[in-house]
């Protein structure tokens, strides 16, 4: 819970920075100060190479972006993925910020998203299954239009930043490890205006 509770106060922290000019490395040096300052440590600096605090992901970048020193444009969408190490714990949350004014077609993509991440977080209880989350989020994205990322996926968090299960934004009901209590997910809809393929 500390843990994912710093994440959340980064986002808060970061969420009030993001606007057109600004850097994501800028973004990226105040979220590792902040974390430090509460006695988190980073979890994604140094975590298979990662040079930064923050995974900074505009527009068609779908995850995994690496901060740098190009200012932010009006209208983009950026999304930022940060994870913390506390008490042992692993925290990891992201969250898709628009830049300044975006378009309407951008907006309803942030909103469908979201419905998705709500959707799949319903069923996310003890005794259904991973595929019950995965159904849900795919099937109120493609009926949007929207293509859902095949090979990037939620994931278990604790003691290791990524552990078992995988949490696919696409699946069947009733399918895959039930959810037991205690479980702790990274529920994390990918979703492409397009298609869904990505490289």
């Amino acid at each position: 819970r500390k843990s994912s509770l710093l994440v959340a106060k980064v986002h808060a922290e970061i969420a009030d920075l993001i606007q057109p000019g600004v850097t994501t490395l800028e973004l990226d040096a105040r979220a590792e100060e902040f974390i430090r300052d509460f006695g988190g440590v980073p979890a994604f600096k140094g975590y298979n190479g990662f040079p930064n605090t923050l995974c900074m992901s505009p527009d068609s970048q779908v995850v995994h972006g690496i901060p740098n020193n190009d200012p932010l444009e009006e209208g983009t969408i950026l999304s930022v993925d940060c994870g913390v190490l506390m008490n042992d714990f692993y925290g990891d949350s992201a969250y898709t910020y628009a830049v300044g004014e975006i378009t309407q077609e951008k907006q309803h993509l942030l909103d469908v998203t979201k419905e998705s991440l709500i959707k799949g977080i319903e069923q996310a209880v003890v005794g259904n299954r991973i595929g019950d989350i995965s159904y849900a989020i795919q099937q109120h994205a493609e009926a949007n239009h929207y293509g859902v990322v095949r090979e990037l996926v939620g994931h278990g968090v604790g003691t290791q930043l990524h552990e078992s299960p995988e949490v696919p934004n696409y699946g069947k009901r009733g399918r895959g490890p039930k959810l037991q209590n205690g479980l702790v997910i990274a529920i994390e809809p990918m979703i492409n205006m397009g298609v869904k393929q990505i490289r």
